[in-house]
């Protein structure tokens, strides 16, 4: 039997000072390519698409050791705070194996 393990977190981020969805979207389209990028996570905006200041991203890791999904979820949510682009407001985070 396998052991799959799928890590999965979302962040809330706010953007102060933002008048448009436009401006939103350049945030947040590069806060998911980098991530994508520097982790190769699946990532995507997935709440407050009509808010012009909050954003919603989530994220997935699969592989086969939880703790090095642990690791992972964590050290991409201290890249996207060290982006300094946007102020994480809240997140949350699971681990699930299967």
């Amino acid at each position: 039997m396998t052991n799959m393990v799928v890590g999965i977190s979302t962040i809330v981020l706010r953007i102060p000072g933002n008048t448009s969805l436009k401006g939103k979207r350049k945030v947040v389209k590069g806060v998911i390519t980098r991530l994508q990028n520097t982790f190769n996570v699946s990532a995507a905006e997935v709440g407050a698409n009509d808010n012009h200041q909050r954003a919603e991203i989530g994220l997935a890791f699969v592989g086969n050791d939880r703790r090095q999904i642990n690791s992972k979820l964590d050290k991409a949510l201290n890249f996207v705070e060290a982006m300094e682009v946007a102020e994480i407001i809240d997140s949350e985070m699971e681990i699930i194996n299967l």
